[in-house]
C-alpha cells in the first residue's frame, strides 16, 4: 500500500532536499550515472558507457566472462544514462530518452512493460525489483533553462528470476499522490525517493519507513543506497551521513574528509574524496584492495565489488572484497581494457568547481565528442590537491582538471612546501647554492669546462637547488658527459667540495608548447613510430631542436599515470653520454609526452641499410664501443638496473658529433616489454623462459655488431640463409671471418681489429647464455680495439 502523505514541514525536517544529486558522481544501487552495477549472485554484472563518441554500452560479468557478455549484451542500444537493479540494468536511449531494461540471461529482451516502452523519461532509477522514471526528455532536464519536473511512472520488472516480482504490484511503488512532479529520483530496496515540486522531498514504497532518516541541515551533493541503507554527502561540509542497516556503514566514514561522489554495495560504501579524487571505503570490505594514489571521476558498486573510471586515462578499475563471501569472491569482476565515459552528457554549462572534459586528451583520431551530439558536454568535479608524493602543477580550468606531478620532479619554490622541501633543512638552501658555485668552479677549470657549463646550466642547476642531502657514494651518472664532477682525493688535499647525490631535473613542458613545437603533431614532423607511440621532431620556442615521443592509445590503456610517473623518476636519473637522455615530459590532458635530445644524424640502421652516408671503419668501431658503453651503464650503473629488451640498429642513434646513443629504453622499469620487432634480434632462450635478461641484451647487441661488420641486415630474404647469425657465425667459427667484412667500404691495410670484432660478435650470439660475456667485458674489449686501431 502506498505510504500516506505527511505534512510538508515534517517531510522537510526529515530529509530537506536529500537528493539534490550530481549524477556524474552519485552512482549506486538505484541511482543514475555513466557506470552502474546490477546486484545479485550469480547474475550480477557491470555496465558502462564507452568513451567512443557513440555512447555505446560495454558490460562485464563475474570472473571476466567476456563470452557471455558478447552473447547477452551485444544488442544493447546506445545509452544516455544507466541505473542498476537486482540482477538487471536499465537505461535511457541516447537519442530518444525511451527506457530499456535488460539482464544477462535474456539476450535482446526488453524487460520494460509494453505500456511504458514508448514513453520518454528524463531520469530512471532501478531498485530491487521495481523501476521508477520521471516523464520528459533526458536532455531537456539538463538544459540551460534549469531542472524540469515531470510525473513519475513506476513498474515491476517481470521475467527477472533474481529480483522476483512475486507479490509486488506497480501501484506499490507509485507516488503517494497522483500528478506530483519530480526532478531527480533514486530507488532502493522497496523504496523510491525524490524531490517534488509541490511537496519538496519525500520517499515512498513498502520499505521507505525502515531507513530511519533523521533531519538533515542543508542540501546534499549525492546519495547512494545499498540494499538496506542510505548514505548522503552534506553539501556544506562535504561529509557523509548514513542511515539504515548499520553493518553497511560501520565503522563510519572518516570525519573531516569532503566527498563528491558515492557508491553503495550490499554491505559497504565507497566515496570519492573532493580534493584528490582518491577513494575511501567503509563498512564490510577488503581494505587492502582499495586503489591508492589513483583518482576517479565516477564509481559504482555491486554487492561486494566497486568499479570506477580513472580520471587520468578513463580506464576501468575494480576493487572489492568483503567478509561475508568466500575469499575467491572478493573481487569477481575484472573489467575490460576500455575507455569509458567520465560522466553523463548534458546540455548545460559546467558550474563552479567543475570542468568540461576535453575529448582531445584521449588522442583518438576523428573523435570530436564523448556524446552522441557535439553540442553536449560532460561536467566533472575539479580536483584541488594531489595525493601524497605529488604536487599540483596545473590548476583546474574550464576544460581540464588539475594536473598532479611527482614531487621528485619539483623544480622551484612553488612546490617546495607541498613536497616537504624546506628552507630550514639541515644543510639549507644557501649551502646548496654554495655547492652549485663550487661545482661551476671545479668544472669550469677543466678542459671541457665551456661545454660542461652550458650543459649544467641547461640540465642540472635547477635540480641541484633541490638535491637530496647526503654524501656521494659512487660515480656521477653524468661523469662521462661533463667531466669529473668529484675531485680526486689524491690530487685535492681539500675534502670540502663534496657534492650531493643528483636527481637530474626534467623540464615540465606545457601541452600547448609541444603542440606549437611539432606543428600540432603533423605527419611531416614524424621521425619514426614504435610500440610506445610516434616520435616527432620539434623546435622549441627557445630554438632548441628536440624529439617528442607521444604515447599512443594502447600505451595509455596499458599503463596508468602512476606507472608513468614511476618511470619518469627512473628516467630522470638515467644520464649518460651514450644514451638518448630525457629532457622533460608533459602529462596534461591525459597525454604521455616524453621530450628527448634530438639526434640529427639519424639511426645506425639508416646508415647501414637505407642509403644514408656510409660509415667508415673508424666510425663503425667507435659506434660499437659507445653503444656498448651505453648498455653497460643500463646494466651496471643505472638504479635500478635496466634490461633494454629491444636492442637493434634502429635503436642506436647518432648525435651531432656522430656519437652513438642507445634509445628506446624508456618505460621498461615496470613489467615486461611485449615481444615485437625483428625476431632475429631476440635471444633464442627467450622462447623457453619468456623472460628478458642482461644476456638477452648481449645477444641482440651481437647481432648489431654483425651488421656493423658485414653491412647486411639482421634478416634479409635475398640471402641464403636469410639470418645474419646463421650466415656469419659458421664462417667466423671456421676462421673465415674475413669473408664477413663489408666489401662496400674500403678495407684498411690492417684488418686485425675487424677480425677481433668478429670474434667478439661470435661470442655474444652464442645460444647458451652462460657462454656469452657480460656487457662490461664487451665494452672493454671494444674500447681496446678502438685504441689500437687507426685506419687511414
Amino acid at each position: 500500500m502506498a505510504q500516506e502523505i505527511e505534512p510538508r514541514s515534517q517531510i522537510q525536517s526529515l530529509f530537506l532536499l536529500l537528493l539534490v544529486l550530481i549524477p556524474t558522481a552519485a552512482l549506486a544501487f538505484g541511482s543514475m550515472g555513466p557506470i552502474a552495477a546490477a546486484f545479485g549472485d550469480p547474475h550480477g554484472f557491470f555496465c558502462a558507457i564507452e568513451a567512443s563518441g557513440k555512447q555505446e554500452v560495454v558490460c562485464w560479468e563475474k570472473n571476466g566472462s567476456t563470452q557471455s557478455a558478447q552473447a547477452f549484451f551485444s544488442s544493447i542500444p546506445p545509452m544516455a544514462a544507466l541505473s542498476g537493479g537486482d540482477g538487471f540494468m536499465c537505461g535511457l536511449y541516447a537519442e530518444t530518452s525511451r527506457p530499456y531494461c535488460w539482464n544477462s540471461r535474456n539476450s535482446g529482451t526488453d524487460l520494460v512493460p509494453e505500456n511504458f516502452q514508448n514513453s520518454t523519461y528524463s531520469c530512471i532509477a532501478a531498485g530491487k525489483n521495481h523501476v521508477c522514471a520521471v516523464k520528459g526528455s533526458y536532455y531537456d532536464l539538463r538544459s540551460d533553462s534549469g531542472m524540469d519536473f515531470g510525473n513519475v511512472d513506476c513498474w515491476v520488472i517481470n521475467g527477472n528470476t533474481t529480483a522476483s516480482s512475486s507479490g509486488s504490484k506497480s501501484s506499490d511503488f507509485s507516488p503517494p499522490v497522483k500528478n506530483l512532479a519530480f526532478g531527480e529520483i533514486v530507488s532502493g530496496q522497496g523504496f523510491t525517493c525524490g524531490e517534488s515540486r509541490e511537496l519538496g522531498f519525500l520517499c515512498w514504497g513498502p520499505n521507505s519507513k525502515n531507513l530511519g532518516v533523521s533531519a538533515v541541515s542543508g542540501s546534499l551533493v549525492s546519495v547512494a543506497s545499498g540494499r538496506n541503507s542510505v548514505c548522503a554527502i552534506l553539501r556544506d561540509s562535504g561529509e557523509v551521513r548514513c542511515w539504515g542497516e548499520a553493518a553497511s556503514f560501520v565503522p563510519s566514514p572518516p570525519t573531516g574528509t569532503r566527498f563528491v561522489g558515492l557508491a553503495a554495495g550490499s554491505h559497504h560504501f565507497c566515496g570519492i574524496r573532493e580534493d584528490d579524487h582518491g577513494i575511501e571505503c567503509w563498512g564490510n570490505f577488503n581494505e587492502s584492495s582499495v586503489p591508492k594514489g589513483s583518482g576517479f571521476l565516477v564509481i559504482a558498486a555491486s554487492d561486494f565489488t566497486t568499479c570506477g573510471v580513472r580520471e587520468d586515462d578513463l580506464i576501468l578499475d575494480c576493487w572489492g572484497g568483503g567478509g561475508l563471501l568466500p575469499s575467491s569472491s572478493s573481487l569477481d569482476y575484472s573489467p575490460p581494457l576500455q575507455l569509458c565515459s567520465p560522466g553523463l552528457c548534458t546540455a548545460e554549462h559546467c558550474g563552479e568547481g567543475e570542468f568540461s572534459f576535453n575529448v582531445s586528451a584521449l588522442n583518438v583520431p576523428d573523435l570530436a565528442s564523448l556524446c552522441v551530439h557535439t553540442d553536449l558536454r560532460i561536467c566533472s568535479s575539479c580536483g584541488s590537491n594531489c595525493s601524497e608524493g605529488f604536487f599540483t602543477s596545473s590548476v583546474c580550468g574550464e576544460n581540464a582538471n588539475r594536473v598532479c606531478t611527482a614531487c621528485s620532479l619539483c623544480q622551484n619554490s612553488t612546490c617546495w612546501d607541498i613536497c616537504g622541501f624546506s628552507s630550514t633543512d639541515s644543510v639549507g638552501v644557501k649551502q646548496r647554492k654554495q655547492w652549485v658555485k663550487k661545482l661551476v668552479i671545479a668544472i669550469g677549470s677543466s678542459v671541457l669546462g665551456c661545454f660542461a657549463l652550458v650543459l649544467i646550466g641547461w640540465c642540472l642547476l635547477p635540480r641541484l637547488i633541490l638535491a637530496r642531502e647526503g654524501r656521494r657514494t659512487g660515480k656521477s651518472q653524468c661523469t662521462m658527459c661533463v667531466g669529473n664532477m668529484e675531485k680526486d682525493a689524491d690530487n685535492n688535499p681539500d675534502p670540502e667540495p663534496v657534492f650531493p647525490v643528483l636527481d637530474i631535473a626534467a623540464q615540465v613542458f606545457r601541452l600547448s608548447e609541444l603542440k606549437d613545437a611539432t606543428n600540432s603533431f603533423k605527419e611531416f614532423n614524424e621521425l619514426g613510430r614504435g610500440s610506445y607511440g610516434i616520435v616527432y621532431k620539434a623546435i622549441l620556442s627557445d630554438g632548441r631542436q628536440v624529439a617528442v615521443k607521444r604515447a599512443n592509445a594502447a600505451t595509455r590503456i596499458n599503463s596508468n599515470s602512476r606507472d608513468f610517473e614511476a618511470d619518469l623518476e627512473i628516467l630522470c636519473k638515467v644520464r649518460h653520454c651514450n644514451l638518448v637522455n630525457l629532457l622533460g615530459y608533459c602529462a596534461e590532458m591525459g597525454e604521455r609526452l616524453l621530450v628527448y635530445e634530438y639526434m640529427p644524424h639519424g639511426t645506425l640502421h639508416d646508415h647501414l641499410h637505407s642509403g644514408l652516408s656510409p660509415l667508415d671503419w673508424n666510425l663503425r668501431l667507435k659506434i660499437s664501443m659507445q653503444a656498448a658503453r651505453g648498455l653497460e651503464y643500463l646494466h651496471k650503473d643505472a638504479v635500478p638496473p635496466i634490461v633494454h629488451r629491444d636492442i637493434k640498429a634502429s635503436n642506436i642513434l647518432l648525435d651531432s658529433e656522430w656519437g652513438a646513443r642507445v634509445a628506446d629504453f624508456e618505460l621498461l622499469s615496470t613489467g615486461e616489454r611485449a615481444l615485437n620487432g625483428e625476431s632475429v634480434y631476440v635471444d633464442p632462450g627467450y622462447h623457453k623462459t619468456q623472460a628478458f635478461t642482461e644476456k638477452s641484451d648481449v645477444y641482440s647487441f651481437g647481432v648489431v655488431l654483425l651488421e656493423i661488420l658485414s653491412g647486411r641486415k639482421g634478416y634479409d630474404k635475398d640471402y641464403t640463409p636469410p639470418s645474419i647469425v646463421e650466415w656469419a657465425v659458421p664462417l667466423i667459427s671456421r676462421g673465415k671471418a674475413a669473408a664477413v667484412i663489408d666489401r662496400n667500404v674500403s678495407l684498411p691495410r690492417n684488418v686485425e681489429p675487424l677480425l677481433r670484432l668478429a670474434e667478439i660478435a661470435e661470442l655474444t650470439v652464442r645460444e647458451d647464455p652462460h657462454e656469452r660475456p657480460i656487457m662490461s667485458d664487451v665494452a672493454a674489449w671494444l674500447e681496446q680495439i678502438v685504441k689500437s686501431a687507426c685506419f687511414t
